[in-house]
């Protein structure tokens, strides 16, 4: 998710916060193989056979591509058994994904700016098979607290980043030809993610993301399928628990794959209740969120300030 996650360290386990807090912010991962600047790389990893990407790129000329591929008749007989064999497990939904995060200047979600973000493709391994990274000059100072969460400081930012319209385009861009390929885009607590960049592409006169579906969510799948584990329900302890490794947190490259393989997970630990169509999966989650934000707000009302409202909305507010 993001540069701000959610606060889910409530007492009781379907009483999470939906907004983010500061102290779950999280920043863009950068492989030796990416730098971050929209740059546009297409990896085949040796343990899973390529799969081919036909969305289309993001339209700024900025963005460089590097394709790394491996035709069907240089692979060795070795590799192509082995393809043959990886028959995908657990549902249609979650073998092939399209993941996106973001890292920001703060947890206010109307008015913070996009610093860094990521949009990859994973297979059903796993395996990352195309990613774009980023990193912008929001325009306005990061605070100190948010670049120690992400490591991106406003000096950096404005050495490195690129104009904010333009990343902001691009993201657009790369979100929608993930849709047009028919993927579900995983985000890990979605409304932080893809209200903030609504707000950033009508700042910039953008033609917002059309209406996002299939969204998967894991933070909530995760929080109503496995309703009574306590603990907290950060990316990184889901990760944990779902045993995904999450090396680099707070990066929105590292998260956004983290995220989907989190989901990949669900699917699997899941797999009778998960094993729908993405439109059903979509619409549950739909009614998950709201009887959380319901249940959230029940109880701080309860026990905090009689007045409080959850924010409502699922997967954009």
């Amino acid at each position: 998710m993001s540069v701000a996650r959610p606060s889910v360290n409530s007492v009781e386990p379907t009483e999470q916060l939906l907004q983010p807090t500061l102290f779950d912010i999280e920043p863009a991962e950068v492989l030796p193989l990416v730098q971050p600047h929209g740059r546009h790389v297409v990896v085949e990893r040796e343990s899973a056979p390529f799969v081919s990407l036909n969305a289309a790129a993001p339209r700024s000329a900025g963005a460089q591509n590097a394709v790394i591929e491996e035709s069907a008749a240089q692979a060795s007989p070795a590799r192509s058994s082995v393809a043959v064999l990886e028959a995908p497990a657990g549902p249609t939904w979650a073998h092939r994904l399209a993941v996106f995060d973001l890292e920001t200047t703060g947890i206010d979600v109307e008015t913070s700016r996009i610093v860094t973000a990521n949009v990859s493709i994973i297979d059903h391994l796993g395996d990352t098979r195309s990613r774009f990274d980023w990193i912008a000059n929001p325009g306005i100072p990061i605070p100190p607290q948010a670049s120690a969460v992400h490591g991106v400081s406003t000096e950096r930012a404005v050495a490195e980043g690129r104009a904010a319209a333009d990343v902001v385009a691009e993201i657009v861009d790369a979100l929608t030809a993930a849709l047009d390929e028919g993927l579900s885009i995983v985000i890990y607590n979605a409304p932080y993610d893809l209200t903030l960049l609504d707000r950033e592409a009508r700042r910039y006169g953008i033609t917002p993301l059309r209406e996002p579906i299939p969204v998967v969510d894991p933070l909530v799948i995760d929080k109503a399928l496995d309703r009574y584990r306590k603990g907290k329900r950060t990316l990184e302890a889901a990760a944990l628990h779902y045993e995904v490794e999450l090396l680099d947190a707070h990066d929105a490259g590292a998260d956004a794959i983290a995220a989907g393989r989190v989901a990949q997970a669900l699917a699997l630990t899941f797999e009778a209740e998960l094993d729908i169509t993405q439109a059903q999966l979509h619409h549950s989650q739909v009614v998950w969120a709201r009887e959380q934000a319901d249940s959230f707000q029940d109880y701080m009302r309860r026990t905090k300030d009689p007045t409080f409202t959850a924010r409502a909305g699922w997967p954009v507010a």
